[in-house]
């Protein structure tokens, strides 16, 4: 089976050829999540996964998720 070389995204295609796949420096655990940012688009990816679902976000969602880790509004306490 071939590998998808694009992930659909309503605001434009995530070129997963492209993706220069990243994680946190020092986070060599199983599942980790990497990202890549490939021309306007952000791909999230579980690295247990690497040829699994890759979420993909405009820089606008982006930064709202980031925002919003930045404020705890994720924490689970």
């Amino acid at each position: 089976m071939e590998e998808p070389t694009m992930a659909q995204h309503p605001k434009g295609d995530f070129d997963l050829s492209r993706a220069v796949w990243q994680r946190a420096e020092g986070d060599d655990s199983e599942g980790a999540v990497e990202i890549a940012f490939v021309d306007d688009l952000i791909g999230m990816r579980n690295s247990a996964e690497p040829d699994g679902p890759v979420l993909v976000f405009t820089q606008a969602e982006w930064d709202a998720f980031v925002a919003g880790a930045q404020d705890g509004e994720f924490d689970l306490d």
